[in-house]
């Protein structure tokens, strides 16, 4: 296939210099509130109220004077962007398909605060890797409905099951009819649906998150194990805030979104910070750029708002009785903000071939440990192709 069906169009942004002038004012002009009440020079209790001021001043101050949204979006179109219409509604993808003719189809789908720039950085090693004895993909990453390129939804009704079967739909529009699938935060539940719904399309699925099935009991469980669901529970308990209040208010908080470039910042700074695995800071171990071209891009497609919406559609809506009998291979990252022991996840996910648990990554581990990453998932589809 050397050419895309006339349904899928190439796709170009076209942010203008106004767009960016527009937004270096906004952070030159924003009031910002006095300093946390819980101080210290350095480690992760700076961070008990969210965000520091001083490290948000630093980012604001990178992002208005340095940060470079060009080279960005120059990355995007080396890569790929096309867009289609499905269902009535305009997906953006990036689509990168391999020189190798024995390369498989591959979708990737992100989550929420994420967004197809978790992938840039590890497109192009799953496409054409360095070594030709690695595996090599067909790499398609779609915009969540509501996320960045991506149409916004005018209406209600774009849950995780519509997701997928557009992601089944878009696969086979590209003349993938078989496909191979991973996706970790939201990308990880469209993933489980994907090879839970459609096995006579999806290969197998790579995921970070192997969300059980409820009422599952601890008892067998070792003692690691049960550390790992108390955390797990713990997170959704007393540290979910921020889905809750998408969930139930995303209008609301879409405002400040919207209409704040600090405000968004913030929200979206506080999460890669909490679900990292680092000391102190998110930038131990990822560039304020991989940061902010996140962020800029929420920015400039106004999506604020939107993205937040997938909170209301489909928040703790996947079905309970789903069981995905397509090989799986699991990942769980140390600082995950869920971890789940193998033999619940076994309860849903049939077939797990690869079980993987390292030593170091946390929530984002495309843009954390992007060597471990692509490493970790050409094992992981080896393994699902090998069923």
């Amino acid at each position: 296939m050397t050419s895309q069906p006339s349904d899928v169009r190439r796709f170009e942004a076209h942010v203008t210099d106004a767009d960016l002038d527009d937004l270096r004012a906004r952070l030159a002009a924003a009031r910002l509130p006095e300093p946390e009440t819980v101080r210290g020079s350095a480690g992760p209790g700076r961070w008990d109220q969210g965000v520091p001021l001083a490290d948000l001043v630093d980012v604001v101050t990178y992002w208005r004077t340095t940060y470079d949204w060009w080279s960005f979006e120059a990355r995007l179109d080396e890569i790929g962007q096309f867009r289609t219409t499905i269902d009535g509604l305009g997906i953006h993808f990036l689509h990168r398909r391999s020189p190798r003719a024995d390369a498989t189809p591959l979708v990737l789908t992100h989550g929420w605060p994420g967004s197809v720039a978790e992938f840039t950085h590890v497109v192009d090693e799953l496409a054409d890797p360095a070594n030709p004895d690695a595996p090599a993909f067909h790499v398609v990453a779609p915009s969540l409905p509501g996320f960045g390129h991506s149409e916004r939804p005018a209406t209600t009704g774009w849950g995780i099951e519509r997701i997928a079967s557009a992601w089944v739909e878009l696969m086979g529009r590209l003349g993938y009819d078989r496909f191979l699938a991973h996706g970790g935060d939201w990308g990880g539940v469209v993933t489980t649906i994907l090879g839970g719904r459609f096995p006579d399309h999806v290969i197998g699925i790579h995921t970070t998150v192997a969300q059980p099935p409820p009422g599952l009991t601890t008892e067998g469980l070792t003692a690691a194990e049960r550390t790992w669901v108390e955390e797990s529970r713990d997170f959704w308990g007393r540290r979910a805030a921020y889905a809750k209040q998408q969930a139930a208010r995303p209008q609301t908080i879409g405002y400040s979104l919207v209409d704040s470039p600090v405000g968004l910042l913030a929200w979206i700074l506080d999460k890669f910070a909490e679900w990292s695995d680092t000391t102190d800071s998110p930038f131990e171990t990822m560039s304020r750029d991989s940061v902010l071209d996140n962020v800029t891009l929420y920015w400039l497609t106004r999506t604020g708002a939107s993205s937040a919406r997938i909170y209301a559609e489909s928040h703790a809506s996947l079905d309970p009785d789903l069981r995905v009998d397509v090989p799986a291979a699991v990942t769980t990252y140390p600082r995950d903000i869920e971890r789940w022991p193998r033999p619940w996840a076994q309860e849903r996910f049939r077939q797990i071939v690869r079980w993987r648990t390292p030593e170091a990554g946390g929530h984002f581990p495309s843009l954390k440990v992007p060597g471990y990453f692509v490493q970790d998932l050409r094992e992981g589809l080896a393994a699902v192709q090998q069923g």
